[in-house]
């Protein structure tokens, strides 16, 4: 861990090292904080077995701060932000799990010692919106995305009940409000609350993730923070032009099956080999994305949409089913109507949805644990050029948990 934070220092010294002048200098700053922080229980299920809620996380980061100076009309209109990159190592000692004996567990035993989340180091990249900057005092608010490594994940040996973190590689998302007294001119003491959340994204099981909340403490260093206040330098970007376009999106994922992992927990009887099992096949899950959009500022659009999804593993859930005596409906399609939005960041874009399912039948047990609606998030990287298609990363989830994760191309079409 020492040395994975060595490496992070010698990476920014070296990007300072390599600055053009010394106002380059100005634009890197540095952070380090620490979060205490809360599992959160959705649900009857979760809190059953949630048994130690607690955690601590330690944060660095290497922070680049836009300068009036640059003139780059994204940073202007965002109120020149913060984008940075951050390592965030949380200890999980305090997170445990344990079933008790109980009937609705069916042929799950219980097990003579608490289950324990784990610790984990997460890598991500950070975008932090100011809402309000005087020369002493800042309120933001920031997003992050990015890739967590947990060192203890579900185990039937001797971790069995860590039904939060089912694989060594997770994803990661967070999302919190801040507010920054600067008590020096480039020093400042920042607090707030963050949120995050760590999964497998549905490529493993278990895949319940872990949802944690916490105040946050920070030490800031901002070289430019005055520049960045009065706005010195800044010089006027042409108005952005308004369209009405057609995103095209195709998307290529995977996910396990939560009916999988149901019946090797609670229907498979100990002492068979798949009894609460770690190993999980891995399905593909196809989609399409015919959005309508309306680019009405040069960081935001939105639309609606025409969402579709195509599931390999449907023979799969309806065999399962039929094995538990369960008469229900199975079609690989789904359709869902969407709400789309995406904020826009020089090359960059995050892309958000929330639809309704038109036509699902995905059996009992997805009509049991599924809602009619669902959510989508994903981030994108434009290429510049007479075609601008975008590349990207999604999850789709149902109330946070995701149903399956994907890699996507889409293509827009300018409608005149």
């Amino acid at each position: 861990m020492r040395k994975l934070i060595s490496f992070c220092f010698l990476l920014l010294n070296i990007c300072v090292a390599n600055a053009d002048d010394k106002d380059s200098l100005q634009r890197w700053g540095v952070s380090a904080g620490l979060n205490p922080g809360r599992v959160l229980c959705f649900g009857k299920y979760q809190k059953k077995w949630q048994k130690g809620k607690d955690n601590f996380s330690l944060d660095i980061g290497a922070n680049y701060h836009p300068l009036p100076a640059d003139s780059n009309a994204f940073d202007a209109d965002y109120g020149f932000p913060t984008v940075g990159a951050h390592l965030k190592m949380s200890f999980n000692h305090g997170v445990t799990m344990h079933r008790d004996k109980d009937p609705d567990w069916g042929y799950a035993e219980e097990v003579d010692y608490n289950s324990h989340m784990g610790n984990s180091v997460a890598l991500f990249g950070t975008f932090e919106r100011p809402l309000f900057r005087n020369k002493h005092f800042e309120a933001e608010m920031d997003i992050s995305m990015g890739l967590a490594y947990s060192n203890t994940i579900y185990n039937k040996e001797n971790n069995i009940d860590n039904e939060l973190i089912g694989s060594h590689l997770l994803i990661y998302f967070g999302m919190g409000a801040h507010a920054t007294w600067m008590f020096t001119p480039k020093i400042g003491l920042k607090a707030g609350v963050d949120y995050w959340h760590v999964s497998t994204g549905a490529l493993d099981r278990p895949n319940k993730g872990a949802n944690i909340i916490g105040p946050s403490l920070a030490l800031v260093y901002v070289p430019s923070y005055q520049q960045r206040v009065w706005g010195k330098g800044y010089r006027f970007n042409p108005p952005f032009e308004k369209k009405l376009y057609l995103d095209m999106t195709v998307g290529v994922g995977a996910k396990t099956l939560y009916e999988e992992f149901e019946v090797t927990q609670f229907q498979t009887p100990k002492g068979e080999k798949d009894y609460r099992t770690e190993d999980f096949k891995l399905y593909m899950a196809y989609s399409t994305q015919t959005d309508l959009m309306y680019r009405y500022a040069r960081r935001w659009a939105s639309g609606v949409g025409l969402d579709l999804f195509y599931g390999t593993y449907t023979s799969r859930v309806a065999e399962i089913e039929e094995h538990r005596g369960v008469s229900a409906k199975h079609h690989p399609w789904s359709v869902g109507l969407a709400v789309k939005h995406q904020a826009f960041y020089r090359q960059w874009s995050l892309a958000m949805a929330v639809g309704w399912y038109l036509h699902r039948e995905m059996g009992e047990n997805a009509a049991h644990i599924e809602e009619k609606y669902y959510e989508r998030i994903g981030l994108r990287y434009t290429f510049p050029g007479a075609l601008p298609f975008s590349i990207g990363a999604s999850v789709k989830a149902h109330s946070t948990i995701a149903d399956f994760t994907e890699v996507n191309i889409t293509f827009p079409i300018r409608i005149k």
